[in-house]
């Protein structure tokens, strides 16, 4: 089962493994990126369209504890699960996606 993170549990979520490098991966197409995205603070920010996962899964480390987020959850949560089936152990879903965390960030801008 895919842990389900809110945007305000993303670093209680990251802690619970001070071990594993905290990655975001965003999935979302570029210009969504465009749009509205997250700063990174205490973890990296990977960007990979949810289509092209699959050839660039391998820019992605076993070593690393990855919250999966998209618009509102629902490309992210695919994406997570795929990560699960490809041998990822540390993986969670962001529900409700850049939508709930603009809700925190007024600073991002929703569409």
């Amino acid at each position: 089962m895919i842990d389900q993170i809110r945007p305000a549990d993303v670093a209680d979520w990251f802690a619970r493994n001070p071990n594993a490098a905290p990655v975001v991966l965003d999935v979302r197409e570029p210009w969504e990126l465009q749009t509205a995205s997250v700063v990174p603070k205490g973890f990296t920010l990977a960007t990979i369209p949810m289509n092209e996962i699959p050839a660039r899964v391998s820019e992605l480390r076993a070593d690393q504890r990855i919250a999966c987020l998209c618009h509102h959850g629902g490309r992210s949560q695919r994406v997570a699960a795929f990560l699960a089936q490809s041998g990822f152990a540390e993986v969670a879903n962001i529900a409700g996606g850049i939508d709930a965390w603009a809700g925190l960030d007024p600073s991002i801008p929703r569409y």
